[in-house]
């Protein structure tokens, strides 16, 4: 794998540049050619050997998107180590989770992270997270920004370590079959999963997919400004197109610094001829207005792509229109870190063949999708509407839940057996497109990041005056889905105001600032079955005003709970408006 994604074009074209860093501060790209990256990857990687990661061993990378965080993966892979990556926004407690989940032995970090003109403390949230690891041996620390952090006794500077460090490293044999990394992602219940991706397929099907779904051809910019701690940066900014020789974009900044032009001056700057992005950054530029995406030249733009969410008619008009002048093509992808890249887009196709706007339509070559039904069957025709399942195995598809294959099993073939269950539901139109409808289970999307409702919940239930919580996704202009949130609180609790700022904090230090709910609801009761099952459909139609139509109630304990939940809803939204 780093020989595909390295060496072979190391030999070819050593000087072709690989990667494109766009840092934090506008305008300072730093451009790293194939050689140069060789050079890097090499040099951690003898690091990580000399002290004493091995074929097999799991190491963390807490760290902002760079040409560095790109080598501490691939040096993983060329010894052998399976990494995984934890977002650099994800809190203490998520991160040690994950360590201890998965028995990683080091993490690599930097002193701090940068982004929208903001310092991140990365080493002190890694220092919190490790106090509890007793796994982790050492911690190497990069500096991203000139100031001093705090080094203990297991940590080791980095940039040091790799300038002593020799520049040939031999990578390691593996088997196809052998595991590349690992990733985690929520689930409908509490604790997230670690899904596990092996070499050869994953690296084939991220590769196959970048080249044919965005038409990437040789001395083409590849722009995808996903960061590395998603799937999306795995399979979009790092191994496909590094398998590719291609140019990939490191974007590490967002898209309003230092104003909402920043996409388009970068794709001017850096002549992006792919752009591959989330909807939820559009639907958030979409309001600043056109005038910052005019003031750009985009000419060099060829394809658009949308990732993480279903994008919205709107949004997609705007991102077609606006930014893309009405001359790129635009494809929406369908596919989730569990499918190793993606499985449902408008391209691969015909020539000029249409695409419906908001809609991925097409499968990728080998992915068989097919609807089911309630009763399991599968549902035959077009202009039907089922569970969005894949009938046949494809190399990009995960093995695994890491040190879990019962909940892999359980999760994904139990509730069709014989097929894999995305946990969507889809339409598919007349003619036979496939147009993606929603998640079916307790997770939501917010702002292209999959939540477990069931892991806010978790999080709040911590805190000692609230005993019951229950959250629901709702639609949000921006984010697409926010977090709303019902509790129970105990008899004499008095600050309601200040027990809802704590559990907003508990819920940002336990998982992440974007999880935390946009509302918090008190109610004297949850909506609850007689064997005590939450019903959650009717907490939805609430927040979602459609209480006139509120389904059978019948199996609820106490049918009045609903008019108790209703009349607390209107009171706390007549409160929020004035």
């Amino acid at each position: 794998l780093a020989v595909n994604c390295l060496d072979q074009h190391v030999e070819k074209s050593p000087n072709r540049v690989a990667l494109i860093w766009e840092r934090d501060e506008p305008g300072t790209a730093v451009h790293v050619t194939y050689r140069e990256l060789l050079d890097l990857t090499c040099r951690l990687a003898n690091t990580l050997k000399k002290y004493g990661i091995q074929k097999g061993d799991k190491v963390a990378i807490y760290m902002s998107v760079s040409p560095l965080s790109v080598a501490a993966m691939l040096a993983c892979a060329r010894i052998g180590a399976v990494h995984t990556v934890v977002f650099a926004g994800f809190s203490a407690e998520s991160l040690a989770g994950r360590i201890m989940d998965s028995g990683c032995k080091a993490v690599i970090t930097y002193n701090q992270g940068v982004r929208g003109g903001r310092i991140i403390e990365l080493k002190t949230t890694v220092d919190e997270a490790v106090k509890n690891c007793p796994s982790i041996k050492h911690v190497f620390v990069a500096q991203r920004t000139d100031n001093k952090v705090h080094m203990g006794d297991s940590d080791i500077s980095l940039e040091e370590e790799m300038a002593k460090a020799a520049s040939v490293c031999t990578p390691e044999s593996m088997d196809s079959e052998d595991m590349l990394f690992m990733l985690y992602t929520s689930g409908s219940t509490g604790k997230p999963k670690g899904i596990v991706h092996t070499q050869a397929g994953y690296l084939l099907y991220a590769a196959v997919t970048h080249k044919y779904v965005f038409d990437y051809q040789q001395g083409d910019v590849f722009g995808c400004v996903a960061d590395i701690g998603w799937i999306t940066g795995h399979s979009y900014v790092v191994y496909g197109p590094l398998c590719n020789g291609a140019t990939s974009v490191l974007f590490e900044s967002t898209p309003v610094y230092p104003d909402p032009g920043r996409y388009w001056e970068v794709v001017q700057r850096l002549k992006i001829n792919q752009f591959y992005g989330a909807p939820t950054a559009i639907r958030l530029l979409l309001n600043y207005g056109e005038e910052w995406v005019k003031k750009y030249d985009r000419s060099s733009l060829k394809t658009l792509g949308s990732v993480g969410e279903p994008i919205n008619n709107e949004a997609w008009q705007w991102f077609y229109h606006v930014v893309g002048e009405g001359r790129c093509t635009l494809v929406d992808t369908w596919w989730q870190t569990e499918t190793g890249g993606i499985c449902i887009a408008p391209r691969p196709s015909e020539e000029k063949a249409e695409i419906i706007p908001a809609m991925a339509m097409r499968p990728f070559f080998g992915i068989v999708p097919v609807l089911m039904d309630e009763n399991g069957k599968v549902i035959e025709g077009n202009d039907v509407s089922g569970a969005l399942c894949i009938a046949q195995p494809w190399p990009g598809m995960a093995r695994t839940i890491y040190g879990n294959h019962q909940r892999f099993v359980d999760a994904y073939f139990k509730a069709y057996p014989g097929y894999y269950f995305t946990g969507d539901g889809a339409y598919r139109t007349k003619k036979g497109y496939y147009q993606i409808t929603g998640r079916m289970d307790d997770v939501i999307n917010i702002s292209g990041h999959r939540l477990g409702t069931a892991e806010i919940e978790d999080a709040m239930a911590d805190h000692p005056e609230v005993p019951e919580t229950a959250v629901i996704g709702y639609p949000h202009k921006i984010k697409g889905e926010g977090a709303f949130a019902f509790i129970v609180l105990k008899e004499q609790t008095a600050h309601i105001d200040h027990v809802k700022e704590e559990l907003k904090t508990i819920v940002a230090s336990k998982i992440a600032k974007y999880a935390v709910p946009d509302h918090i609801l008190v109610v004297k009761r949850l909506p609850k079955t007689r064997s005590g099952k939450i019903m959650r459909r009717l907490l939805r139609k609430v927040v979602t005003e459609q209480s006139s139509n509120m389904g059978d109630v019948t199996t609820l304990d106490d049918p009045s709970v609903v008019k108790e939940i209703l009349d607390a809803y209107q009171k706390y939204k007549e409160k929020s408006s004035s």
